[in-house]
């Protein structure tokens, strides 16, 4: 892999502390600082207000290979791990895209890592430098189901072996950028809960020809109204019958689940650093805006009730920062045990959603009644903010697995 940067050149002047990046890190986040740039806070507030995909956002990206950002350079793609991926997403939240942002390539990033790892030779060979220049996205995952969000395992939706294909039957719910994306990574049971010893085994993976589909009356898309996360669409998906080339199923029949597990701590290390450029984002508008209006012939920013909250809550993202920087040098480096790397991989997810949502709320004080109004942007960091402690996973699970692994605690779930 080779990738230029003048080193010296600083993008953001989001509030951040000095870390010792790599070389590839900082040229990573030269690159891409390049590349944000020329989307400004109107951009973002345009397409967060009409609740449009940024296309040209996210086509720039696959122009410049940045969707190939985990697949390897023999398949066209950049070949980065974990350490510059978290460089790559941070960055793109921090310059004004937020969490939501940042979802609308996230996807399409993390999406390959299963083509990669199980496909054949042939998805490989067909897909990869296809997803890598933006030709061919995959940017929906269908694993939830209305009655199964957290607790996979639950899932009803059943894949049933037909000669050579697969019929589909079950419903997904919260699967988001079905719209743009030719290809769905869906997850399904082959084998029933009934028939398997561990409700995790009999679980696969297929690629669904999104086109082919839709085509097909044994499908059907409900769209999901909601308040945030407005930059993609959610959809509660309906699989009738639905047809599936049997050439189409990912690695093999019945590892699925074991699949998803896999990359899972690396990836959330990567949600965490979304999280992270959010906060950075948050805390540079507050902290701007502070510093300029004057209430009583003083700055807001000078009243420690404003001040104090603001600095708090940049403590708490550059803590979650280094917590998440360091993971993913100790996941680069394959010195830690899986089950270590998830602890320090949910406890970033946790501390990151907690900093990111005391700096949008922070924000939005240090705004007053503005802070309230489309047009000052922070509003819409709150709720992304707020949805990040729901989302992929809840606060919650993040808590579970630190007091069982970490803590020696009883399993609570």
């Amino acid at each position: 892999m080779i990738i230029t940067a003048d080193l010296s050149i600083t993008h953001m002047s989001v509030p951040r502390f000095d870390l010792d990046l790599t070389d590839e890190q900082a040229a990573v986040r030269e690159e891409v600082g390049d590349i944000t740039a020329g989307y400004d806070h109107e951009y973002w507030r345009d397409h967060s207000r009409q609740g449009t995909y940024p296309q040209e956002f996210v086509d720039e990206l696959g122009d410049e290979g940045w969707l190939g950002a985990l697949i390897p350079e023999e398949h066209g793609g950049k070949g980065l791990g974990t350490e510059e991926t978290v460089v790559m997403m941070e960055e793109i939240a921090a310059s004004g895209a937020g969490f939501g942002g940042a979802q609308t390539v996230h996807g399409g990033i993390y999406n390959s890592a299963p083509i990669v790892n199980y496909a054949s030779e042939a998805q490989r060979e067909e897909l990869l430098p296809k997803i890598a220049s933006g030709e061919v996205s995959i940017q929906a995952f269908g694993l939830t189901e209305p009655g199964a969000g957290s607790d996979s395992p639950s899932m009803e939706t059943f894949a049933d072996r037909d000669g050579d294909e697969y019929v589909v039957t079950g419903d997904k719910y919260w699967i988001s950028r079905v719209d743009v994306s030719d290809y769905m990574l869906l997850v399904a049971r082959t084998t029933r809960k009934e028939a398997v010893e561990k409700r995790t085994r009999g679980i696969s993976t297929f690629l669904v020809d999104l086109a082919d589909a839709e085509a097909s009356s044994a499908f059907r898309k409900e769209a999901i109204e909601k308040g945030a996360s407005t930059f993609v669409n959610s959809y509660h998906l309906k699989f009738d019958g639905l047809r599936i080339p049997a050439e189409n199923l990912v690695g093999e029949e019945g590892d699925g689940f074991y699949q998803v597990l896999d990359g899972l701590n690396e990836e959330r290390l990567v949600i965490a650093a979304e999280l992270i450029g959010l906060g950075e984002l948050a805390l540079a508008k507050g902290s701007d805006y502070a510093a300029d209006r004057e209430v009583f012939g003083r700055p807001v920013g000078k009243n420690q009730g404003i001040q104090h909250p603001l600095a708090a809550a940049h403590a708490e993202v550059q803590a979650a920062r280094h917590l998440t920087y360091e993971a993913a040098a100790r996941s680069a480096a394959d010195d830690l045990p899986r089950e270590k790397l998830g602890g320090r991989a949910n406890a970033a997810k946790y501390l990151a959603a907690e900093a990111a949502s005391s700096a949008a709320d922070a924000a939005v004080q240090a705004h007053g009644g503005k802070g309230i109004a489309v047009e000052y942007d922070v509003e819409r960091y709150f709720r992304e903010a707020r949805l990040s402690r729901l989302v992929p996973i809840a606060q919650q699970l993040a808590l579970n697995y630190l007091g069982e692994r970490e803590l020696g605690l009883p399993r609570s779930y």
